[in-house]
């Protein structure tokens, strides 16, 4: 049971890993970044999202198995991981439970905790939308905006919707998802990476806050932070010059 995932251009390896109800479209200003400056990036789609399998067990052991599988398969000893959000906790637990295998990370606005975020919203207004009698992505997103109030929410989740010869789908495996919620929020991996560590905090995200500095001080020493003003959780599309610039800064820093 293979991820899915895409490469591009040739050099030292980058992986990049998407957070929940993404898919390995959502890093591709980075993805073409990297490319440009001679890095091999390879994108890839987290499971029950984009073409990677289905699963009914998404805890991050689990999912750093996978990548780790996935670097098997791909003949990569050792790379940089850039995460965001859930992508970011998977690219901690594989630095956790296989550190030789992951020469730096770059962790976009998450932080290695459990959280009390709920998604409830947007799981209501995805499951609102009747794939079979809609015609186009404004029609999904009238049914959304009865559940999902902000604009921004609405366009990150209507990139996954497609049109298919056999009508419109979702790109991500809702019923899984929902059930593997309380995995996804949790955290439960043991352990201490020694290596070069970056974190990218939204300024008006609070999915990384002050009180988890000693958590993640404890299990990554080495970690920096950079915050980018006015932006929220999905910084690196609304400030994408800047996101590709600090991690294009951090990826130099290793050499």
């Amino acid at each position: 049971m293979s991820l899915h995932y895409q490469i591009l251009g040739e050099g030292e390896p980058v992986v990049l890993h998407h957070g929940l109800f993404g898919s390995l479209s959502n890093l591709a200003l980075l993805a073409k970044h990297l490319v440009q400056l001679g890095y091999q990036v390879i994108s890839v789609d987290a499971l029950n999202h984009g073409h990677s399998p289905t699963s009914d067990d998404m805890c991050f052991a689990t999912q750093a198995k996978h990548l780790a599988s996935l670097l098997d398969q791909l003949a990569i000893e050792r790379c940089c991981i850039v995460g965001h959000s859930m992508g970011g906790k998977v690219a901690m637990a594989l630095a956790l439970t296989a550190p030789e295998r992951v020469k730096a990370l770059v962790v976009a606005d998450i932080a290695p905790v459990a959280y009390q975020h709920s998604h409830q919203a947007v799981f209501d207004g995805l499951h609102a939308v009747p794939l079979g009698q809609i015609t186009s992505r404004r029609d999904a997103e009238q049914y959304m905006a009865q559940h999902v109030q902000e604009p921004g929410v609405r366009q990150f989740l209507l990139k996954s919707l497609s049109k298919e010869p056999e009508g419109w789908r979702w790109l991500f495996r809702l019923n899984e998802l929902r059930r593997c919620y309380p995995q996804i929020i949790d955290w439960q991996v043991e352990g201490r990476y020694e290596g070069p560590c970056l974190f990218i905090k939204g300024a008006r995200s609070d999915y990384i806050e002050a009180k988890y500095q000693p958590q993640v001080a404890q299990i990554f020493p080495h970690a920096s932070l950079k915050i980018i003003e006015q932006t929220g959780h999905w910084l690196h599309a609304e400030k994408p010059d800047i996101f590709n610039r600090l991690t294009e800064r951090f990826l130099h820093s290793l050499n």
